[in-house]
């Protein structure tokens, strides 16, 4: 790959991972009268690596997990993408 491409494709990377930090688990408010559900679940699962790592970078106020949800069905959405996310990857690799 040039490298005007790499670097390219490189910014787009990190413009989308400064983006999707804004809906992190823990940065947003909830109030208990409309808790998040599945899919806010399989959001917030699939940007737990993302959460990980900014909290071990001293973000305290950011969570890899909502706390006030709505029960089985945000658990069932977190896991599903955190699962299917990270074995995803398996899918991609080259055999040799």
């Amino acid at each position: 790959m040039p490298k005007k491409k790499w670097l390219c494709a490189a910014g787009l990377l990190l413009l989308c991972c400064l983006v999707l930090t804004g809906c992190l688990a823990g940065e947003t408010e909830y109030d208990p009268d409309t808790p998040p559900g599945f899919f806010v679940g399989v959001w917030h699962g699939w940007l737990a690596p993302i959460s990980l790592l900014l909290r071990l970078f001293g973000r305290e106020e950011v969570r890899m997990y909502e706390t006030l949800n709505a029960g089985i069905g945000y658990d069932i959405g977190f896991y599903m993408a955190v699962i299917s996310g990270f074995g995803g990857l398996a899918l991609i690799r080259r055999r040799k």
